[in-house]
């Protein structure tokens, strides 16, 4: 099969879909790579090190997506590439349709064969090529929401450890999945006072037997969420649900009573977010203010660590990139049978429920 590699366009997106000893393992198997030329290069993977691994670099997108049977990327496509996309087309890259009515109807017209990353399943019903993004995006929303906490950002001025003779800053982590767990993990290793809130007692049984009653746990009813918030100096919204959009969970109201300062991360923003008053921002321009409070909603969080991103990613795609080259999407699906949820639109249709309902398509 012939895979191809656009560069990403996405503001500030150094991430790539492929690294070169990916590549080099799809030649070996027999498949001819197309890597547009400096793909890679914000992930400090140079065009030569693709041609050494087998790969022919392309000059142009339209090129590279022109001769492709089969097109890897990082993010979802933006409006100047859905003139590349067509009926004989794979592509296999995160997509979050649910917050995304334009790129939908984009598909299903071109009758492309789209395959989301962030719902696709194992066998235990997990998500294996969302995990390490999630992994990245929650320990980065942390070091970015230190970062917004400075005074010369325009937040508290608080240092998220403190210091001995004051007070750590106050994290609350809404959500005990993956971007949950991973932030947790690193306010917690920097010293913070963490509080993290879930509906299931099961995930915050874990939180209370890993940390010892070292972070708090807390059922995340609404009169307790509020609470935590008032009092919170950084908030990570971290909840997420396969394939739908994200459930709006921090009220406008709420934020109008937060702390001056207080900074807002909302990691679920590609899902339509679960702040009341997110949208998306880019890396050149992350931050907006919302009443006294600061909202950092960078959609493509992690492609500001492209090179640990990237391989990270590439780690998890690759068994499947390599099923659906070798076998096409029915064999590749036999192989894996959870890469059948993952299959957002294919001959004109839409085939994922979560994404009817969320936009409102029938039939």
């Amino acid at each position: 099969m012939r895979i191809a590699v656009p560069a990403e366009i996405m503001n500030n997106e150094n991430r790539v879909a492929l690294t070169p000893t990916a590549v080099a393992t799809l030649v070996k198997d027999g498949h001819e790579v197309l890597v547009q030329t400096g793909a890679g290069a914000g992930a400090s993977f140079p065009d030569t090190e693709y041609e050494n691994a087998g790969a022919r670099i392309v000059e142009s997108a339209a090129e590279t997506w022109q001769q492709a049977e089969l097109v890897v990327k990082v993010k979802e496509p933006l409006p100047v590439e859905y003139g590349f996309l067509r009926p004989d087309l794979l592509l296999f890259t995160y997509l979050h349709l649910a917050a995304d009515r334009a790129l939908t109807e984009a598909l299903i017209a071109a009758g492309t064969t789209a395959i989301a990353y962030e719902t696709v399943t194992d066998r235990l019903g997990t998500l294996p090529l969302l995990t390490p993004m999630s992994q990245v995006a929650g320990r980065l929303a942390v070091i970015e929401g230190a970062h917004h906490l400075l005074s010369t950002e325009g937040g508290r001025g608080l240092l998220l450890s403190g210091v001995p003779g004051t007070q750590p800053a106050r994290v609350v982590v809404v959500g005990g999945g993956q971007v949950g767990a991973s932030a947790v993990a690193m306010a917690h290793g920097l010293r913070a006072e963490v509080s993290i809130l879930d509906l299931d007692p099961h995930v915050l049984q874990r939180f209370d037997d890993q940390y010892q009653g070292a972070v708090r746990t807390l059922v995340s009813d609404p009169a307790t969420l509020e609470t935590e918030l008032l009092e919170a100096d950084l908030v990570i919204g971290a909840v997420l649900i396969p394939g739908a959009a994200a459930p709006k969970l921090v009220r406008e109201d709420t934020v109008k009573r937060m702390k001056a300062g207080a900074v807002l991360v909302d990691v679920a923003i590609d899902q339509g977010g679960c702040f009341e008053n997110s949208r998306k921002t880019s890396h050149d321009d992350p931050v907006f203010k919302v009443f006294d409070t600061n909202f950092y909603c960078v959609a493509n969080m992690p492609g500001a660590v492209a090179n640990t991103s990237a391989r990270a990613l590439n780690s998890a795609t690759l068994p499947y990139i390599r099923a659906v080259a070798a076998q096409g999407i029915d064999g590749a699906v036999d192989r894996f049978p959870g890469l059948a949820n993952g299959i957002m639109t294919r001959e004109g249709q839409l085939l994922s429920e979560p994404v009817r309902a969320a936009l409102g398509i029938s039939g």
